[in-house]
């Protein structure tokens, strides 16, 4: 524990209250005198100044220019001078208690709508499905109360966010059944004047001027786009949109489609406010009979096979439309007894002595067969459409997806201006009131094509990558190792073993590695096979232990089934963490070698970065699946080695409490003299790996973090890294470049005219990048299947000079690095390593039984009061830590 924080403030030690004589009595007729307070005269406590975006310095200008089109939309505001009106929705049920759920709002607020047009003065609204309203002016009043009278108040398909199903469908046909079935209901609407925002605020955005005023108004303007949505029965998720239309279903297998809809966005940018328009997939669940769904979501053949425990959990809080009354229901969860045994108490028409009406108690089965005369072979019970599916998707469901929801980017321009003209907007109410227009054809921008750097291959050869790919054929490998102690190990897997070995060794030699022949193949033996992944990856290590004379430089391992084995994790560890030893599962890949580098690290001539020593950062941060809370999320940070290489990475990774998305471990001081972060060994590896040279720059590329977390990276994760070079050398003052790597929006480029994906090496940092700060897109990668997803690069720190070409260069260079592939990849390679490092040691904890604490490096983590404990990750070995183990 830190001085200060022993309870008395000053750092001075404490004294117990037994230690000293009893204080005097107080007279009673004293009159305490207030005294003055003098402070301690103590170091003047420097003000923290909060670190923002920096601004952008000017554009770049290498590269051939191109034309290329974007899914962005011009926008055109001509009511600038008006307000937007907050107002917050409350709504109760008749006896004044607060509705609960979410389900009804939206039908409650269209009630309102329709009942209470001329109390609104006839204005329209734009209503967010929970807590929130906005108008265009004021309402008459600042507070409104209505009362509304709703016939059937089930909660809608897509949770709260739907108007009531158009005329014409299911739901219209049956409405003297529903009505039936539900008693109408009474509800209480109160809205309250909540804050005016001034329209003023888009046309400050657009200057650069953004405040929370600007967030606020665009807030609302994509609130309208929400609404606008629902009323057409969709599906809404945060700003994507699903229409209940089975062409845009596809089935990746286990009972759960792929739906295609679309995400809408307004967004400010140089070129003005623009909607950003592009396709988007979800998840649902398979609609139709509940047994359907639960034979494929468990893939058996008949309901004798389902497990109905699985299935009253995959079930729980679905929503079915029974037969034949077509009434809609929430699944609260399943009988433990089959519907022949399972009673209930029918009442009867006639009534007993004392006039109530009798009741039999029957099966469900005799109440459906015997009195509705409907034949119960089926279910009764369908899964109403458009129901997210939220769990983790398997391999095969992924690849799945992937395949089914790809569009050559021709075909996703025609996709999207088909779905600008159903959309409609111009005919949108409120869009109207805020003279908002949306002009139909795709946005002009101007890129511009990078050069590919050059590379440097084995024997001193130079070697020019073409569109972003390049062939390693009849090339030696710039730094090749050499493979001396080792030895397979087969976990079953069907394969001609000697062959392999032999294979490898040749194309090895080829490459430039010599490969001695293996120490030996390690057979599972077939009694092993059936155990649980652990007991089978210990059994193997007391075979390999009993037979080889020390520990190998290098273990081949062959697993049975190609992806997601559950052996992986318990070997990967016990090589990694117990015994220091470098394993390449299923393929062989490299052992700590080099296959290729940029010419320009040889000799270095990379700008800025060759001149001074510069460590270079890859931060990313990877989660467990959804719905898995007690899972840790993985904090992997990459860093660079043996400067001036930009080739050369080590991981270090650490456990932290699940979902939290900052780093909470990059300093972390134990004692006076003692950090466990990850900086500290993250520099002394540079140090050690760079002739004894400290860092004078440190770029860091931080991966997965959205617009609203910028100022968290800059002033929380940065600030720790500040503390641990500080820690290091008090003295040291290295400078610093912070850039974030977004693949998670929107942004599409087109050429126009043309099939193909926009050329490998295209950077835009023009029109659709943003008004004031410095951000730009790069494809440094070629796009072979599907429409490329460009990356979006934000620049919010930059102490180090770069010039924008200089630092573009940089970032496209990176792009060319990465040791896995033989092509220009699409994010920087420090951000795919730290991305690989952290899924690789998430496997570790993947088969544990999560209820351990022990571990080698510290037990249970707790990161802040309230935090999820978590089991720490075991340390990686000391010679595999430096390595390049995640390729």
């Amino acid at each position: 524990m830190d001085s200060h924080e022993n309870g008395n403030g000053n750092g001075s030690s404490v004294v117990t209250d037994d230690a000293l004589p009893p204080p005097p009595p107080v007279p009673e007729d004293v009159v305490p005198i207030k005294a003055d307070v003098v402070p301690i005269k103590a170091e003047p406590e420097k003000k923290k100044v909060m670190r923002v975006p920096m601004a952008r310095r000017g554009l770049a200008s290498k590269g051939n220019k191109v034309q290329l089109l974007t899914n962005h939309f011009k926008v055109n505001v001509s009511n600038v001078d008006g307000h937007f009106f907050h107002y917050s929705v409350a709504l109760f049920y008749e006896d004044g208690r607060p509705l609960d759920g979410k389900g009804v709002g939206r039908k409650v607020l269209d009630r309102v709508h329709e009942t209470y047009g001329s109390e609104l003065a006839g204005k329209e609204f734009a209503y967010d499905g929970e807590k929130s309203l906005f108008t265009v002016g004021a309402l008459p009043r600042n507070k409104l109360e209505f009362t509304v009278v709703l016939e059937n108040a089930t909660s809608n398909r897509n949770n709260g966010n739907a108007s009531p199903p158009p005329p014409g469908s299911p739901n219209d046909t049956d409405k003297k059944r529903i009505r039936r079935s539900y008693q109408s209901k009474t509800f209480k609407v109160e809205l309250s004047f909540a804050a005016k925002i001034p329209m003023q605020a888009i046309a400050q955005a657009l200057r650069g001027q953004e405040s929370e005023n600007s967030q606020e108004a665009l807030r609302v303007l994509d609130i309208i786009l929400r609404q606008h949505a629902a009323k057409q029965g969709c599906l809404l998720v945060r700003q994507s949109f699903f229409h209940n239309d089975a062409k845009n279903f596809a089935d990746v297998g286990g009972g759960v489609l792929g739906c295609r809809g679309f995400h809408s966005s307004f967004r400010t940018s140089q070129g003005g406010l623009s909607l950003n328009i592009d396709v988007s997939t979800t998840m649902i669940i398979q609609p139709g009979p509940v047994v359907d769904f639960l034979l494929a979501n468990q893939n058996v053949k008949d309901p004798y096979s389902v497990d109905w425990a699985k299935a009253k959990r995959t079930l729980k809080n679905l929503r079915v439309k029974t037969s034949p009354t077509n009434t809609e229901y929430k699944i609260t969860g399943l009988s433990e007894k089959p519907c022949n045994d399972q009673m209930f108490s029918l009442r009867q028409k006639s009534k007993d002595g004392s006039g109530e009406f009798e009741t039999l108690e029957v099966t469900v089965y005799d109440y459906f067969v015997n009195y509705r005369k409907i034949d119960l072979r089926y279910s009764l019970c369908s899964l109403v459409s458009l129901q997210r599916y939220t769990k983790a998707l398997s391999t095969l469901q992924r690849s799945s997806l992937v395949e089914k929801s790809r569009q050559k980017p021709q075909e996703r321009m025609r996709v999207l201006s088909d779905a600008l003209k159903l959309n409609n907007y111009d005919a949108e109410p409120l869009l109207k009131s805020c003279g908002i227009s949306i002009n139909n054809n795709f946005t002009q921008v101007e890129g511009r094509v990078l050069p590919a750097p050059r590379l440097k291959v084995g024997n001193g050869e130079d070697f020019f990558p073409r569109n972003g790919r390049w062939n390693f054929n009849n090339k030696k490998l710039v730094d090749p190792t050499k493979i001396e102690r080792w030895a397979v190990v087969n976990f079953s897997a069907r394969c001609d073993i000697r062959n392999l070995v032999r294979d490898l060794i040749k194309c090895g030699g080829l490459k430039g590695i010599k490969i001695d022949e293996p120490f030996d193949v390690f057979e599972e033996s077939p009694q092993n096979r059936r155990a649980p992944p652990l007991v089978r990856v210990e059994k193997m290590f007391e075979n390999i232990q009993s037979k080889l004379p020390g520990a190998p430089q290098f273990l081949l391992c062959l697993l049975p089934e190609r992806k997601n084995s559950d052996l992986y994790g318990p070997w990967k560890r016990k090589n990694l963490a117990e015994y220091g030893i470098v394993t390449q599962c299923i393929a062989p890949m490299r052992l700590g070698g080099l296959n290729s580098m940029l010419a320009v690290e040889m000799p270095p001539s990379i700008p800025l970065v060759s001149k001074a020593p510069t460590i270079i950062l890859g931060m990313d941060v990877s989660h467990g699946s959804p719905g898995q809370s007690d899972i840790p999320s993985i904090a992997a940070v990459v860093s660079s080695r043996q400067w001036p290489s930009i080739s050369r990475y080590r991981a270090s990774v650490r456990a932290q409490s699940p979902k939290v998305e900052m780093i909470d471990n990059l300093f972390k001081k134990v004692s006076d003299t003692e950090d466990e972060g990850i900086m500290r060994e993250c520099l002394l590896d540079f140090y050690v790996s760079s002739n004894k040279r400290k860092p004078d720059q440190i770029i860091i590329f931080r991966d997965g973090v959205s617009e609203s977390q910028f100022s968290q990276v800059l002033n929380i994760e940065l600030d720790q890294i500040i503390e641990a070079c500080k820690f290091l050398d008090d003295k040291w003052c290295p400078k610093f470049l912070v850039i974030i790597a977004q693949k998670n929006h929107h942004t599409k480029f087109f050429q126009p005219g043309s099939p193909d994906n926009v050329q490998p090496g295209t950077v835009i940092d023009n029109k659709v990048c943003h008004p004031r700060n410095n951000d730009f897109y790069m494809c440094a990668h070629a796009g072979m299947i599907g429409t490329t997803r460009p990356t979006h690069y934000h620049v919010l720190y930059d102490e180090i000079g770069f010039s924008p070409d200089d630092l573009q260069e940089l970032v496209h260079s990176l792009s060319y690095v990465y040791q896995r592939s033989t092509t220009a990849i699409s994010v920087v390679a420090p951000i795919c390593y730290a991305h690989l490092a952290a899924t690789q040691v998430s496997q570790f904890i993947k088969y544990e039984d999560h209820s351990e604490t022990s571990s080698s490096h510290g037990g249970t983590g707790v990161t802040s009061a309230g935090a999820v404990p978590f089991v720490q990750l075991p340390k990686l070995q000391e010679n595999v830590a430096s390595s390049m183990f995640f390729c």
